[in-house]
């Protein structure tokens, strides 16, 4: 790629209809391919409000481009196929002193380059409804899950198969060697523990999820960081309609030890997680439950979130022996006349785990406003408010701000 970051983007532009729509393609190569554009401004403020914080703020402005070019299958017993991502992240602003948010390659007391970037791509082939793939994921499941908070989102490189042959019966398998960090833009072969000190080149997983019928789907998922944890996840997906009112629930139970080498060292844990939802109209109430029990922290990887009810805008709620409760309302508005107009309000405390021997706490409270143009020249622009304040006896007093805008361009 380019030097210059607006050349780079031209060339993203340009490129997309050609890998779109190849010179020379089977038809169903041809048919099912796709490439979209996306373009995200990111704004992102943290104001750090305890007394003599090592820093006030982390305050920076950045813009990010992704293009997904998508093939779809050649024809014939054995498909093949190949998907293109290529991305760039442009400072906009930021300094030194208010460096860190993440949106950046940078630290406190560095601001870092002005620009990065990430290109990689995806050979599969498919037989029937089995799809095996080799290069950068960005995967989703209760086992790791790819978190896309922040400017671009990480990629995880290596191998996954798929498989829907069975009626009903959904396997996913595979294994990650590198990865490349949201903030990054080159492959480490070190995979970070999120919650520990330890790091390892070798994620491998493996899940099933049974769908009984269209109201509950069962799954179980084995996965391990070599040499640092081990874990089992058991889930339950349930839901059911009673008149005007749908209701649901996402229960799920992690068990995770050390295994191997035990480079984060001994690790006991045990994380049951219960999010619980009723709809009517526009209005949707939820009810989280996380109760951590063990000695130990959850652990996961660094740039992916625990597949958790209370894993919200900052805190995880995953300390040792730690329980926390959740409540949430959404409103869509689009019940009431105003489609794109989207409200978010919840609230969360986390209490039962200790910090230097003593009981702690914590609690946070987000507020997210969302609107989607619907006509007019700027249709399908998309802008979006997430406030979040933290009071919390471990990560300290938070204030934050993210302001994102955001817009798709599709080439088919």
């Amino acid at each position: 790629m380019q030097k210059n970051p607006l050349a780079r983007v031209c060339a993203l532009s340009c490129i997309a209809p050609i890998v779109a729509i190849p010179c020379i393609a089977k038809a169903d190569f041809l048919g099912d391919s796709s490439a979209t554009l996306d373009l995200r401004n990111f704004y992102f403020s943290r104001d750090y409000r305890q007394e003599n914080a090592k820093q006030s703020l982390r305050a920076e402005w950045a813009q990010g481009f992704m293009l997904n070019a998508k093939s779809g299958y050649t024809e014939g017993p054995v498909g093949f196929g190949l998907d293109l991502y290529a991305a760039l992240g442009v400072k906009l602003d930021s300094s030194a002193a208010h460096a860190g948010t993440g949106l950046l390659p940078n630290a406190f007391g560095d601001s870092g380059p002005g620009e990065y970037s990430d290109l990689s791509g995806v050979f599969k082939t498919k037989v029937s409804k089995t799809e095996f793939k080799v290069g950068g994921f960005m995967p989703k499941s209760p086992v790791l899950l790819s978190s896309d908070a922040r400017l671009l989102p990480p990629l995880f490189n290596g191998a996954t198969l798929v498989s829907s042959d069975i009626d009903n019966l959904l396997i996913d398998a595979g294994q990650f060697r590198s990865v490349n960090y949201r903030n990054s833009s080159g492959n480490h072969d070190d995979m970070l523990t999120g919650n520990y000190a330890a790091s390892s080149d070798r994620f491998v997983y493996a899940g099933a999820a049974y769908t009984f019928n269209p109201s509950l789907t069962a799954s179980f998922w084995r996965a391990e960081l070599k040499d640092v944890y081990q874990q089992n996840y058991y889930g339950l997906l349930a839901a059911r309609r009673l008149g005007s009112w749908a209701l649901g629930a996402n229960l799920g139970y992690f068990d995770s030890s050390e295994t191997g080498a035990q480079r984060a060292g001994k690790i006991d844990n045990g994380l049951t997680s219960v999010l619980l939802s009723a709809n009517l109209g526009g209005h949707t109430w939820r009810l989280g439950y996380q109760d951590n029990r063990g000695n130990s922290p959850f652990p996961y990887l660094q740039d992916a979130d625990p597949n958790v009810a209370n894993v919200v805008q900052i805190l995880d709620f995953t300390r040792a022996q730690e329980r926390s409760w959740q409540a949430r309302y959404d409103l869509n508005m689009a019940a009431f006349g105003v489609p794109g107009l989207t409200f978010l309000a919840r609230y969360l405390r986390g209490d039962g785990f200790e910090v230097a021997g003593n009981g702690s706490q914590e609690w946070e409270r987000d507020l997210d406003v969302s609107y989607v143009i619907q006509s007019g020249p700027l249709k399908n622009v998309g802008m979006r408010w997430r406030n979040a304040m933290v009071r919390s006896e471990v990560a300290g007093d938070l204030d934050e701000n993210r302001l994102i805008l955001s817009y798709t361009f599709a080439f088919k």
